[in-house]
C-alpha cells in the first residue's frame, strides 16, 4: 500500500499501519515513534532535498529506505533567493504598505542596487552554486563560506572561498543556502548578526532554524542590519502576529522557493522513478538515497 501524508495528521502512526510506501513533504515529521509503529514501512519517498524532518537513524534500524530528490528544485530555489534579494533591496514591503496607506512615490524609502555590491553565500551546495551563477549578470563580488566545498568550486562562479566571519563582515547581502544539520542549527545568531554591516541584508531560503529569529528581530529593531528576506522560519506556518511582519524592511514568503511548475513536475517524476526502481531491485543512484538499500 502507498499513501501520501499531509502535515498535522495526528493519527500518522495509525494511518501508516500496513503501509509499504509513504510520500511526504518536509512538513511531515517521521519520528522514531512513527517507524516503531509503522512496521511494514519499506520506503519513505521525501519530496525535495532536505531530510531533517525524518529520523534517519530510526529508519535504518527498522529497515526503511529513504529516497529523496536533491538538486531537482535547486534552480527554482536559487531564482527565489534572487527574487528575495531584489525585493528586500528595493523595499517592496515598505512600498506596498505605502500604497495601502494612500501614499505615493515622494514618500517612498530609497532602495539599493545589487549590481556592484558584495554578496556572501553561506552554504555552497546545489542551491548555493546556482545562486552564484545567477549573480553573474549583476557584476557583484561573491564571497562563499562552505567548509566542505573545494576552493575551485567557488572559482567556477567567480567567487572567493573565505571564512564565515569574513562573509558576514564584508558582504552587502548575506544569502543562507546551507543544509540544516546540527552544525548549522543556530549558525546565524546574535554574534554573527553583529558582524554584519548596518546596511546589509540577510536572505534565508534554506531552513528556518539556521537563523535565530529572536536575535534577528532584535537586530532589525536596533538597526544592526538593514533588512531581511525570508522564505523559511523556525516555526511554520509563520503566525500572523509574528514580529517579523512589523518591519517595513522585511520581505517574507510562505516557504514557496521550490514551488514552480517545472521543479514540482521534475521532482515528482524522479521520486516515482526512485520508488519503482527500488521495488524492481535495481540500482538507484546514491545521491537519491538518504539510507542504504
Amino acid at each position: 500500500m502507498t499513501v501520501g501524508i499531509e502535515k498535522g495528521d495526528g493519527k500518522l502512526p495509525q494511518r501508516l499501519a500496513g503501509v509499504d510506501v509513504v510520500f511526504v513533504t518536509s512538513r511531515v515529521l517521521l519520528t522514531r515513534e512513527v517507524f516503531e509503529r509503522a512496521t511494514d514501512l519499506d520506503v519513505v519517498a521525501k519530496l525535495g532535498t532536505g531530510i531533517d524532518s525524518i529520523d534517519l537513524d530510526a529508519a535504518r534500524e527498522h529497515g526503511s529506505t529513504v529516497t529523496h530528490t536533491p538538486g531537482h528544485n535547486a534552480l527554482s530555489v536559487a531564482e527565489h533567493v534572487l527574487c528575495l534579494t531584489l525585493a528586500t533591496a528595493r523595499r517592496l514591503t515598505a512600498t506596498r504598505n505605502l500604497i495601502e496607506r494612500g501614499g505615493w512615490r515622494d514618500e517612498c524609502p530609497l532602495g539599493t542596487r545589487i549590481s556592484g555590491s558584495t554578496v556572501g553565500i553561506v552554504g555552497f551546495g546545489n542551491v548555493g552554486k546556482r545562486v552564484g551563477r545567477l549573480l553573474g549578470g549583476f557584476d557583484v563580488d561573491v564571497l562563499i563560506n562552505d567548509p566542505y566545498v573545494h576552493r575551485i568550486d567557488g572559482e567556477l562562479v567567480g567567487g572567493t572561498m573565505t571564512s564565515l566571519e569574513n562573509v558576514l563582515e564584508e558582504s552587502d547581502t548575506v544569502v543562507v543556502t546551507a543544509e540544516l544539520t546540527e552544525e548549522t542549527r543556530g549558525l546565524i545568531g546574535a554574534a554573527e548578526l553583529a558582524r554584519m554591516k548596518e546596511s546589509a541584508l540577510l536572505i534565508n531560503a534554506a531552513r528556518g532554524p539556521i537563523v535565530e529569529v529572536p536575535t534577528l528581530v532584535d537586530a532589525l529593531r536596533s538597526g544592526t542590519i538593514g533588512g531581511a528576506g525570508l522564505d523559511v522560519f523556525s516555526d511554520e506556518p509563520l503566525s500572523d502576529d509574528s514580529e517579523l511582519l512589523d518591519f517595513d524592511d522585511v520581505v517574507v514568503t510562505p516557504h514557496v522557493a521550490a514551488m514552480t511548475t517545472e521543479s514540482r513536475t521534475e521532482t515528482i517524476d524522479q521520486l516515482v522513478t526512485n520508488v519503482n526502481t527500488i521495488f524492481d531491485n535495481a540500482d538507484v543512484p546514491s545521491r537519491y538515497l538518504a539510507t542504504p538499500l
